[in-house]
């Protein structure tokens, strides 16, 4: 079978972007081939880059860039001459709003290629894709197709500008696209993802559908936890709907506890001003052996989210490692973290109950935390496998590949 991959970044910009990568990598393993589509980008990689990748939105001047954002004709016809080229069977869509955009979706189903998209956000159902508004509060107040509030309430970084951007956008593809009427299948990441847009868009119901926590190849034992660690550790974007101010503000709390913070983004110069005790360090993008090694030898990820997470890699990455999670009690994140098992849950935003967690944490003797640590890679084994994974992935192809068939 061969399997055309899009994504807005061929690049690893965070864990949609692990999963997009890993996904080629297991239906490489299993015999299949793999094609990919996204955009141009100097930090690319060079796994399966082509000459059919488009320009990104960014590297455009600002009227056509936003243009781009909300129907990209140049994606459209550069998909147009990669199908022609390879002849794909299928295409599984992740991150393509906003980017490569929803005008490729019109191509996919002229050459009767069967569509899959994987959910990692919500941005099917909420223009701003995190259910939050300007001001940081979770909403829903788009969930009815009613995209005004998104502006209304600076849903996009808290300004004007991009919430009308995305806005547009949103009523331009719910007007003239209709996504959920062209894509044939879809992959949610959590059942708390399933739900939420089945409450926006009750017609998926009749697609095929898909529950499938994502997944990751075997850790090798140097990259598995053997002891309690010295610090905790959070990785990812640093951006606002994170969590991560309260994160700094229960480690100035307890100071005598290490936080090392991994990764890059919009808001760490903010981050980096609110930091007045040396306990907390900024480590910067880590990826590969290096960030496995940080993973292996910390004492608990921290994932202090604002917003509906869905299914975060982060999560997963660590559990496989044996290494617990301190998570915020919202979006799919109760799914995969059992509270006194397998880590820690704690209310969004409330300091007192995320220092009582890390607390938690440190009032393990090293027998009871060799349990959670043990527990953790049963539970990584049992559901964050691609043994797990990939029977769901290829029995979805199938059946849409066999009902294409149907259609001729």
């Amino acid at each position: 079978m061969k399997v055309l991959l899009i994504n807005n970044f061929h690049y690893l910009r965070g864990g949609s972007e692990a999963v997009y990568f890993n996904m080629a990598d297991m239906l490489t393993r299993a015999g299949h081939s793999v094609i990919f589509f996204s955009c141009k980008d100097a930090r690319n990689s060079s796994y399966g880059a082509n000459d059919h990748f488009v320009d990104s939105n960014m590297a455009i001047n600002p009227v056509l860039g936003a243009m781009r954002y909300i129907y990209n004709g140049s994606a459209k016809r550069a998909l147009e001459r990669l199908i022609k080229a390879e002849k794909p069977d299928i295409a599984h869509l992740h991150l393509f709003w906003g980017g490569l955009s929803s005008s490729i979706l019109g191509v996919l189903k002229r050459y009767n290629i069967p569509i899959v998209h994987t959910a990692h956000d919500f941005r099917m159902v909420c223009p701003a894709y995190t259910f939050r508004r300007g001001d940081g509060a979770v909403c829903e107040a788009c969930i009815d197709g009613k995209y005004i509030h998104s502006l209304k309430n600076r849903c996009s970084q808290n300004r004007i500008a991009h919430s009308a951007l995305m806005s547009a956008e949103a009523y331009f593809r719910k007007w003239f696209i209709r996504p959920a009427e062209l894509i044939d299948g879809y992959i949610f990441v959590s059942h708390f993802s399933y739900q939420q847009h089945l409450k926006a868009l009750p017609g998926i119901k009749d697609k095929q559908c898909v529950v499938a926590h994502n997944a990751i190849a075997p850790l090798p034992p140097n990259h598995i936890s053997t002891s309690k660690g010295d610090y905790y550790l959070y990785f990812g974007r640093l951006s606002q709907e994170k969590g991560l101010q309260t994160l700094i503000q229960a480690f100035t709390v307890l100071n005598h506890l290490q936080l090392k913070i991994v990764g890059e983004g919009e808001i760490k110069e903010q981050l980096m001003s609110m930091v007045s005790t040396p306990n907390i360090e900024f480590c910067g993008y880590q990826s590969g052996e290096q960030l496995r090694q940080t993973i292996r030898d910390c004492k608990a990820i921290v994932v202090p989210s604002e917003w509906y997470e869905n299914n975060p890699m982060t999560i997963i990455e660590a559990q496989s490692a044996g290494i617990p999670t301190i998570g915020a009690r919202i979006g799919g994140i109760p799914e995969i973290v059992e509270s006194g098992v397998t880590g820690y849950l704690f209310t969004p935003k409330s300091v007192d109950e995320l220092t009582a967690a890390i607390e938690a944490v440190e009032a393990l003797n090293e027998e009871q935390y060799r349990a959670m640590s043990l527990r953790c890679r049963e539970v990584a084994a049992e559901k964050f496998t691609e043994g797990a994974l990939y029977p769901k992935i290829i029995n979805l192809y199938n059946t849409l590949l066999c009902h294409s068939s149907n259609k001729e």
